[in-house]
């Protein structure tokens, strides 16, 4: 019979740590009242998203700087896509 849950079975993640951060740590998520392991995947996704983010970004400014040093080429049609940017533009109350 298949599973009911669209959540995949969780697995162990096992790491070594000082027993001061631990206790500290602890501490620290007993006085939010937020269980340990709760706060441990909360940093996961948050350390994940923030380097898919990273990682979009620098897609991101490959692909600028690519399209960029096309432009340079007055006769391509990235230069022509800016220059009409520029001419349909709505720059009023714009500061440099």
């Amino acid at each position: 019979m298949p599973r009911a849950s669209q959540h995949p079975k969780e697995t162990s993640f096992n790491l070594r740590i000082d027993p001061g951060l631990k206790a500290a740590f602890t501490k620290a998520t007993e006085a939010e009242d937020k269980p340990a392991a709760q706060v441990v995947r909360d940093f996961m996704r948050a350390y994940v998203k923030q380097r898919e983010r990273r990682a979009f970004e620098a897609e991101a400014r490959r692909q600028s700087l690519i399209l960029a040093e096309a432009a340079r080429d007055p006769n391509s049609g990235e230069a022509e896509a800016l220059r009409w940017v520029e001419a349909a533009a709505d720059v009023e109350g714009w500061t440099a």
